[in-house]
């Protein structure tokens, strides 16, 4: 497969997933979303979307550049077997919170996803170091929704 094609293909999945993610988001935060409590620094609505958007194409970025490395195929593996499993929770995570409007058990989970990203952070930086930078906005912000989830909880107990 030519690199060409391992980019598209690497930018595509994360952007899929995200797109169909955000479906459960946009239907929760149109109806009962805009009913709960949220704290005052929670930032408007129409963030969200830019943000995550170049998120998921750093994300794939980051994916190709591992992915077309000429390195151990164990470590490769190890590698993309972590970003699945952190991009499946990144999938959930929206799914629990916005469809099954459930902020404590997707706390639960955005941690276990947050933990993920972590761990492909560095499995990541063994196969390409730029891969793993690249990771690190994605971190950050998750750290921050991850925050924003547990205040939104406190928040509507």
């Amino acid at each position: 497969m030519s690199n060409i094609v391992k980019g598209i293909v690497a930018i595509a999945i994360p952007l899929l997933v995200g797109g169909a993610s955000g479906f459960f988001t946009i239907t929760g935060v149109d109806s009962w979303y805009q009913t709960i409590n949220k704290p005052s620094w929670n930032p408007p609505n129409w963030v969200f979307g830019p943000v995550w958007t170049t998120l998921y194409i750093m994300m794939g970025i980051a994916l190709f550049l591992v992915w077309k490395e000429d390195t151990s195929e164990e470590l490769k593996k190890i590698a993309i077997a972590l970003f699945s499993v952190q991009l499946i929770l990144n999938f959930f995570w929206s799914f629990i919170f916005f469809n099954l409007q459930q902020p404590g058990w997707a706390l639960v989970e955005i941690i276990a996803m947050w933990f993920f990203i972590l761990l492909t952070i560095f499995a990541f930086v063994q196969v390409n170091k730029t891969a793993a930078w690249l990771l690190v906005p994605y971190i950050s912000w998750v750290s921050f929704a991850t925050i924003l989830n547990y205040s939104i909880w406190q928040l509507n107990r």
